[in-house]
């Protein structure tokens, strides 16, 4: 057949036109990977009414890649299994099994050593078998459920001392200790004739090292005074977990050779009923950590030996030349460190950290021990900073950080701090601010959490606060906050002590040092956007999972960029999550509740 023009017509035969469509193919394959080359899916979103990929600006903080609508294969692949009974009580950073791996130096063995990422559980932490719902507070500081705290190596060591009492299936807390068999009340009510302080609001903070069961730290909070309590992972087992389970504040830690997370000039007391810490040892080390996160103008109370030595050293299997020694090793050391002896009867002795800097330039002499620290350190660094054998001198205006210069309780709780001066854009008017925006936050939460703000809620954390405004809004609450900064974030902890609330330095990157199953609400605000380029998030939602207590709650609130990598970490812990609307109505951020169920091991 001719064409129009009378030349033959040309018709493709069968592999001309298979040949053709390859080529369309491959050039449309082409067209789409080049496309996604230079749009990546961090640059690009994906409308919902055409479902096409638009290039947008880059964001400006460091975020996930953005997901499409649906589970894709790497959501699949983030799968979280159980883990076996065995973790039931999994302390990642503090591990008993790896203790043999460490020096036994000043025991610092206990203190944290994290695994490397390659030995990280990517696994669930089952509850022990039994586990109940914790009794609600203030029941619970009087008794918990055994089978929550299965271990009772205290009951059966210390059970002349009445530390706890086990009575059928609950764990009974009589308020004794070492040095207060007849009752913490009675031990503390002489430690408040001894420190008038106590009971006018002057002394707010607390920290007690070596906290047995933490009876201490808890008639302390019917007094107003909150206290963190502090131990180890030793033989006593679970001191930490009870003193959780109690509602109680406290903390896995151990004064040895890294300064414990708290910044400097804080605390405005500090507490050791035979604690066991060799106070006159290294050269008074420990002594200078106490200094260091001791406020000016705040109390070091120490009860047991050698404080009454003259009358208890038969029973400490010792001399008493050898406790007379140390008595006056201590007041030597305390003496040099700018300590002086406020009060002390019968058992109890107590030292008052100086509020003046005439002591300190005493230290000027090269030829004192122990020397003033230099500019090396900085006083406030806190995480795996090695504890130094010399005496962190607070700075020149420490008069206005100065306990009997504070505002007392609870109106120190809405002053702004000197510190906050040194913080980068820190300024009263910004603490006025953050202070008033969280009250508003926390009413909405309140609408969105019914139990928030009643006992069903005891134990809350915010994982990465700035000035304590979460923490502040909450305090008529029957609840205690733990607030924590980020060891890479800007150092505002300072500022959340002087307002009379209490937090630590963490890194997210790592295991919170703590019990599984501890707390019953965790609150982030923009966690994901500040940490995710250094830490997978994959790993900050198994570790919520592993403090926070079944039926506890998550408020997570973040870009709404993030939502699809919450939701899908969300549903790989097991949680039940929901989005709402931030209080402000904006589109861009977004607050995420979850509850975590209550599932136990298959055996």
């Amino acid at each position: 057949m001719k064409g129009k023009d009378g030349k033959p017509a040309y018709h493709p035969n069968r592999g001309s036109r298979v040949r053709m469509l390859l080529l369309f193919f491959v050039s449309c394959g082409l067209s789409f990977y080049l496309g996604k080359l230079f749009c990546s899916e961090k640059d690009c979103y994906e409308t919902a009414e055409t479902n096409t990929i638009t290039a947008i600006d880059k964001p400006t903080r460091h975020k996930f890649p953005k997901p499409m609508d649906g589970e894709t294969s790497q959501d699949k692949a983030i799968s979280f299994p159980e883990c076996g009974i065995e973790f039931q009580d999994y302390t990642p950073c503090t591990d008993p099994k790896k203790f043999k791996h460490y020096s036994k130096h000043r025991l610092s063995f206990f203190e944290r050593h994290c695994p490397p990422i390659y030995e990280r559980k990517e696994c669930l932490i089952p509850p022990p078998e039994g586990y109940k719902v914790p009794i609600r507070w203030p029941q619970s500081k009087n008794e918990c459920w055994y089978r929550n705290v299965p271990y009772d190596w205290i009951n059966k060591e210390k059970s002349n001392q009445h530390w706890l009492i086990k009575e059928g299936e609950k764990f009974h807390f009589p308020g004794g200790g070492t040095m207060f068999p007849d009752g913490v009340s009675k031990y503390v009510d002489q430690m408040v004739d001894l420190i008038p302080q106590m009971k006018d609001g002057t002394i707010r903070t607390a920290i007690d090292t070596g906290c047995g069961v933490a009876s201490w730290g808890g008639d302390l909070l019917d007094r107003g005074i909150l206290t963190i309590s502090l131990a180890p992972r030793d033989n006593h087992e679970a001191q930490v977990q009870f003193a959780l389970e109690r509602g109680i504040p406290a903390i896995l830690g151990i004064i040895s050779t890294q300064r414990l997370p708290f910044p400097s000039n804080s605390f405005d007391m500090a507490h050791c009923s035979r604690c066991l810490i060799p106070w006159t040892e290294f050269g008074g080390i420990y002594l200078l950590e106490i200094h260091r996160i001791l406020r000016p103008g705040g109390f070091w109370v120490l009860s047991g030996p050698p404080v009454n030595y003259q009358r208890r050293w038969k029973g400490w299997e010792t001399t008493i030349e050898e406790q007379k020694e140390n008595f006056e090793k201590l007041e030597e050391l305390l003496t040099s460190m700018c300590f002086k002896l406020y009060n002390m009867k019968d058992d109890i002795a107590v030292w008052q950290k100086t509020s003046s800097n005439a002591c300190y330039k005493t230290l000027d002499n090269p030829d004192t021990y122990p020397p003033k620290c230099d500019d090396g350190t900085e006083p406030d660094s806190a995480w795996y900073t090695p504890i130094r054998p010399c005496v962190v001198v607070p700075t020149p205006n420490l008069e206005k950080i100065a306990l009997p210069t504070l505002k007392k309780w609870p109106e120190r709780l809405n002053v702004a701090s000197v510190r906050i001066n040194q913080i980068l854009r820190g300024s009263e008017g910004a603490f006025n601010y953050d202070s008033t925006q969280w009250k508003m936050r926390v009413k909405h939460y309140k609408t969105l959490i019914p139990a928030l703000g009643s006992h069903e809620v005891r134990n809350v954390m915010d994982m990465n606060t700035v000035y304590g405004g979460f923490a502040a809004a909450l305090s008529s609450d029957p609840l205690w906050v733990m607030n924590v900064v980020s060891s890479y974030a800007p150092n505002t902890l300072p500022v959340v002590y002087d307002r009379g609330l209490v937090g630590t330095y963490h890194d997210w990157c790592e295991a919170f040092s703590t019990y599984p199953r501890t707390y019953d609400l965790l609150h982030l605000d923009e966690l994901f956007s500040s940490e995710s380029h250094r830490c997978e998030m994959k790993h900050v939602f198994l570790e919520m999972d592993r403090i926070l207590r079944p039926n506890g709650y998550a408020i997570i609130r973040e870009d709404n960029y993030f939502a699809h990598d919450i939701a899908t970490l969300a549903k790989r812990v097991r949680w039940n999550c929901r989005k709402e609307d931030a209080e402000s109505g904006s589109e861009k951020e977004k607050i995420f509740v979850c509850q975590k169920k209550l599932w136990f091991a298959k055996i």
